[in-house]
């Protein structure tokens, strides 16, 4: 786990093939010795990492593997943030349809309000209500993450909501 970790802090300071193949090390480790607990939240590393690193085509296959193996093992903690890194993936090199985006993002929020996961819901709302926000949907947009946002009550200096505040004041 910790060359995985490793990894992706790697690309997160531009150190993008070295990292990535860290990671991808480390996950053929853990695999190689038949650990499957977690591997989704590995895999979305990996997903993450390519996108941070402009090569939407690989970690959308990277999405596909891993929402294979959520259906395989049954572990779904990490489904709805594929889903939403799905979503993003889609938008940041334009692969697919804006409609393909938005059924992703609306898949993880889904999954997310059926575990009670409201980070994660949190996290695919904002990826949509930017996606709404860029095409004119301003309306539809504040609706949906204002409640969201409403519903935390700390943690207001943390990534996630300072960018919901943020966008939120934006669609105001």
């Amino acid at each position: 786990g910790a060359t995985i970790l490793r990894g992706w802090a790697m690309v997160a300071e531009s150190r993008d093939d070295e990292g990535i193949a860290q990671i991808r090390q480390g996950i053929d480790v853990l695999q190689f010795k038949g650990a499957g607990l977690r591997q989704s939240y590995y895999m979305s590393l990996l997903i993450d990492a390519y996108g941070l690193a402009d090569e939407a085509d690989q970690g959308l296959q990277v999405v596909a593997d891993a929402l294979d193996l959520v259906e395989a093992v049954g572990e779904r903690t990490w489904e709805a943030e594929l889903y939403r890194l799905q979503g993003t993936l889609l938008l940041s090199q334009r692969v697919g349809k804006p409609s393909d985006a938005e059924c992703s993002f609306n898949q993880a929020i889904e999954l997310a309000r059926a575990q009670d996961a409201r980070s994660w819901e949190l996290r695919a709302a904002i990826g949509l209500a930017r996606l709404w926000r860029d095409l004119d949907k301003i309306k539809e947009a504040r609706d949906l993450l204002a409640p969201i946002l409403g519903w935390f009550s700390e943690g207001f200096d943390t990534p996630d909501l300072k960018d919901a505040k943020s966008l939120l004041d934006e669609l105001s």
